[in-house]
């Protein structure tokens, strides 16, 4: 990815064209400012949920900081490609593949994400809905203070603003495909 293509480019780009310094950003979203700005630096690739945050606190949809590039319709992931790869683990335990990426003018994000074995209890929340499908293993999903264990073919479609959070159970990796709808 060229050095204008990157998430962190793109982030203090929408930012500074809302004269917002990274400190207003981070009250304004509730992520850490050094996290921001590790993000902006492109030392840290976002976590979903945090990447969600910033793209609503600077008014943009989560996939603007996501997409290289438009692509006609329809937008097609080959299998081989939405598989996540151990190497592209990212601190939460989680590797997440966008399955519309190019497609501008979304209004839902779709991912199919791989959770490693010892993944992350993290939670999040943002606005918006989010349905999951469980596709390999078995997934912990944490909702407020319930948990859920869904495995394959089992869904979750649930409001995003409670405290969420997912990961895989039994020693061993899993997958879901996940959608993230924000309305603006």
């Amino acid at each position: 990815m060229n050095k204008k293509a990157t998430v962190g480019n793109r982030i203090r780009s929408f930012r500074e064209r809302l004269e917002m310094t990274v400190s207003e950003l981070s009250q304004k979203c509730g992520v850490n400012e050094s996290v921001i700005n590790a993000i902006e630096k492109d030392e840290v690739l976002p976590a979903l949920g945090v990447l969600t945050k910033i793209s609503r606190s600077l008014g943009q949809r989560l996939g603007t900081f996501m997409d290289d590039q438009f692509k006609p319709d329809p937008i097609i992931t080959r299998a081989s490609a939405a598989n996540g790869k151990s190497e592209d683990f990212n601190s939460l335990g989680y590797a997440s593949v966008s399955l519309a990426e190019g497609k501008s003018d979304r209004h839902m994000d779709p991912f199919r994400i791989t959770f490693a074995a010892n993944g992350s209890e993290d939670l999040s929340s943002h606005e918006g809905e989010e349905l999951i499908i469980c596709i390999e293993g078995e997934v912990e999903l944490t909702y407020g203070n319930e948990k859920q264990i869904l495995k394959p073919g089992d869904t979750a479609y649930y409001n995003s603003v409670v405290k969420h959070g997912l990961r895989a159970l039994g020693g061993k990796s899993a997958s879901i495909f996940g959608v993230v709808f924000m309305p603006f």
